[in-house]
């Protein structure tokens, strides 16, 4: 590394050596429908698993009032999210947006939240799959293994499919996608003919005294029930991530979102009412694999077990998809030297190998030290998923503070894409997930979650502090941010 330093907004540039980013390099290799599938796949984990423990928050009245409020958040965040990544077409996302208008404090803190988010997404993407797949085994084979066993499986599975190649990864997500999306589908087609649809176990939920079966928690149980209403969403923010490996970001990025969002917006009613119909919401309220139990009132045990093998399906392509976004996210962030420059090495095949290895090491030993300090009563995927959700409801609200602040900061910047809800639609995402991440901190049995992400903070926050932000690089995303938004380089 060159000795050559240059210190701008607290911070101090060390310039990096004539190969440094020769040995960070990525591949572009995916259009319209490999964006689309990426997103897609990231986040359909959610109407398989997770989903439902917002019926226990909430009742089914105040989880589905908690879809529609983040529907209008969703609309309003991507629009925004758009806009920014067509102008910052990096790798950096969030953090880069984050970088840009708040500078690298502002950067940092963001993107570490969105490195939460999607390490710990995939943890519980993991330990919901381990569910599914034990169960399989368990009903077709008679076959079981340690929740542990399955964890280190899947890990090992899914870094090797993420660092094979971008090109591979965006042809797995797109196939995987259209085999959830079929799934989905043929679920609903199912509950619709089965006669077993019960309405009025929608709200079969024994309510809190004084309050309705609609909302059997109060009102702020709407509030309560929003971190799990996310999961039908949370991952498609994900792809300004693949902005230098797409091949058109600035036309394709925006695109991809809308198509996703709607698709998924669909999806997620039909399993919220379809599931909890079949099942009952006080039956569902603490299932680990909800579909897999609507399956099972349908045809049965044996055949809800050759069922699940296609349900697994939704679960690992998010699995896959998550991850990626996790490697891209710690990659720009060790390009630019906030995290040990190690992490954003490429090798042959122009991945980010090392960041996928790292961020898997840390999910697995995660869910272990949870598991083991938990117990029955707070299941280690319970916690990781509300570790995830609070990362991205930080994520979400930095983004839009970005967002509003960017139009004031950098009026003259180049944006080839403009949000079709303007200052109103950041004004909506801020406001919406700024009341879901109070609602967080607001219940108690998020405290563990909490905790785990303030320690966090506070020990990378000091050491950035201390080590890193002498140390930074001048990556693309560091550059858009020193120069006003003005260069027209998408590398």
């Amino acid at each position: 590394m060159s000795n050559d330093k240059t210190k701008v907004s607290g911070v101090t540039y060390t310039t990096a050596d004539s190969g440094y980013f020769e040995k960070r390099e990525l591949k572009r290799s995916g259009g319209l429908w490999a964006l689309w599938g990426l997103a897609i796949a990231a986040v359909i984990s959610g109407d398989f698993s997770g989903w439902n423990f917002g019926l226990d928050s909430g009742g089914f009245g105040g989880l589905l009032a908690a879809f529609v409020i983040l529907v209008l958040m969703y609309y309003g965040m991507m629009f925004s999210i758009g806009e920014m990544a067509a102008a910052m077409p990096h790798t950096g996302g969030a953090y880069s947006f984050a970088r840009a208008a708040m500078g690298p404090w502002g950067g940092f803190v963001t993107g570490l939240a969105e490195t939460i988010e999607y390490v710990a997404t995939t943890a519980v993407i993991i330990y919901f799959s381990a569910g599914y797949a034990d169960a399989i085994t368990g009903g077709l084979l008679g076959v079981h293994l340690p929740a542990w066993a399955w964890w280190i499986i899947l890990y090992a599975v899914f870094i090797a499919l993420n660092a094979a190649g971008s090109s591979i990864s965006f042809k797995f997500a797109l196939v995987v996608a259209i085999m959830s999306i079929a799934i989905l589908v043929i679920f609903s087609i199912m509950a619709l003919f089965s006669g077993k649809l019960d309405w009025s176990s929608l709200t079969n939920i024994t309510p809190d005294a004084g309050q309705s079966v609609w909302l059997p928690h109060g009102v702020i149980g709407i509030l309560y029930a929003m971190p799990f209403a996310v999961w039908f969403f949370l991952g498609i923010e994900e792809l300004p991530l693949a902005a230098e490996e797409a091949h058109d970001p600035v036309r394709d990025i925006p695109r991809a979102g809308f198509w996703a969002r709607t698709t998924l917006i669909i999806l997620g009613l039909a399993v919220l009412f379809l599931n909890t119909a079949l099942t009952g919401a006080e039956g569902l309220k603490a299932s680990g694999e909800p579909l897999l139990d609507g399956f099972r009132v349908m045809v049965g045990d044996g055949w809800a077990a050759v069922l699940g093998l296609f349900a697994l399906v939704g679960l690992l392509a998010s699995a896959q998809g998550i991850m990626f976004a996790y490697g891209r996210n710690m990659y720009s962030l060790s390009r630019a030297g906030y995290y040990p420059k190690v992490l954003s090495l490429t090798g042959k095949a122009k991945t980010p190998w090392v960041a996928l290895l790292v961020g898997g090491i840390i999910g697995f030993i995660s869910l272990v030290a949870i598991d083991a300090m938990g117990g029955a009563s707070s299941p280690a995927g319970a916690i990781v998923l509300n570790i995830a959700v609070w990362g991205a409801m930080l994520a979400y609200l930095m983004q839009m503070i970005s967002f509003l602040v960017l139009r004031r900061k950098f009026p003259n910047a180049n944006r080839p894409y403009k949000s079709p809800w303007g200052l109103f639609g950041g004004w909506v995402g801020l406001i919406i997930s700024g009341l879901a991440f109070v609602g967080f901190l607001l219940n108690k049995a998020f405290l563990p979650a909490i905790v785990a992400i303030a320690v966090v903070y506070v020990v990378l926050l000091a050491i950035f502090a201390l080590y890193s932000r002498h140390r930074l690089i001048l990556s693309p995303e560091e550059e858009y941010a020193l120069n006003g938004g003005l260069h027209q380089d998408s590398n």
